[in-house]
């Protein structure tokens, strides 16, 4: 297994303490347990700040989780690109012949355990449809989507729920969607989705 910043031993257990006080102190708690099962998507919403993304590190120390995430692959050359590998990056070459979702299928048919990390609407703005990538990795990799629900209202991230995708994209879409309606995110301000 490769190391790392989440499987590290001495620095990990270190980052998870800090996280889990600095949570404690901002009042936020997750509530839930990542589904023991060795590879899925994981998918976070809403993405309403860009305090998202340290809310997103404190939850994975929390559930003592090692993820990936997607990176364009410049960012993986030297002198730095150790550094991206060693925060779970994965790199996507956009240059290849191969789209985003083959690649990412294949990195997951590749590994042992892979748990992909994806926010689903892809900015931080409004947005009445999702991207659809998260659903096509899933669905070419044969592995289940998990949720992570972020409830600013109640500083509570909910997290656990499996949902396994089907040939049905639009419906499938449309069921997802649904159950993350009426939570509003970090930035309560930007209502979250409005379903028709």
């Amino acid at each position: 297994m490769k190391k790392t910043i989440f499987n590290t031993p001495l620095l990990s257990p270190l980052l998870r303490f800090l996280s889990n006080t600095i949570m404690r102190l901002a009042g936020w708690r997750v509530d839930g347990n990542l589904p023991n099962l060795s590879k899925y998507v994981l998918i976070g919403a809403p993405h309403t700040s860009n305090w998202d993304f340290i809310l997103f590190l404190g939850i994975i120390f929390h559930l003592k989780a090692d993820v990936r995430y997607m990176g364009k692959a410049e960012l993986f050359r030297n002198p730095f690109g150790w550094f991206f590998y060693y925060c779970g990056g994965v790199p996507v070459d956009r240059k290849k012949s191969t789209g985003l979702v083959e690649q990412m299928v294949e990195a997951c048919n590749q590994a042992d355990r892979f748990i992909l990390t994806i926010a689903p609407e892809g900015t931080r703005h409004y947005v009445r449809e999702w991207k659809t990538g998260f659903h096509r990795i899933a669905k070419g990799a044969n592995i289940p989507i998990v949720m992570a629900k972020v409830d600013g209202l109640r500083k509570t991230v909910r997290v656990g729920e499996v949902f396994h995708p089907s040939d049905n994209l639009d419906g499938d879409m449309r069921s997802i969607q649904e159950l993350f309606k009426g939570y509003t995110g970090i930035n309560p301000r930007k209502k979250y989705i409005q379903l028709n």
